[in-house]
């Protein structure tokens, strides 16, 4: 009979996810300084922990033949690194606001119509 392996317990992901937000971190903030350092490194980082962690637990659920766990595993590695990617390299717009739709242009100075006729009406 073979001996089976235990599962990999929720409290371990954060370890592992520790593990490699520090590997890639040091990796990333020696090999390449030609961006600017601080968003960069902390990217990759966030990146490679979540990654490192996604791929532990997709590579656990596949030894117990949980092919759904491991798919949805790998899923959400990769929202999480796309999600990272998305965060660290867009960031908001302050003056955007989702909520106030699109904004009509000031007829006046947009138009070039400027004080003339905004004086005349």
């Amino acid at each position: 009979m073979p001996k089976r392996r235990k599962p990999a317990s929720p409290d371990v992901l954060p370890t592992v996810f520790a593990r490699g937000f520090i590997a890639t971190a040091l990796l990333t903030a020696v090999q390449d300084r030609s961006a600017p350092a601080g968003r960069r490194v902390l990217c990759r980082a966030t990146q490679g922990g979540a990654a490192l962690a996604a791929g532990t637990l997709a590579a656990d659920a596949l030894a117990r033949r949980r092919y759904g766990i491991a798919l949805a595993a790998a899923a959400v590695g990769a929202a999480a690194v796309l999600a990272a990617e998305h965060l660290f390299n867009h960031p908001p717009d302050p003056m955007a606001n989702p909520m106030a739709g699109p904004q009509q242009p000031n007829d006046d100075k947009e138009t070039g119509l400027g004080q003339e006729i905004a004086q005349e009406g």
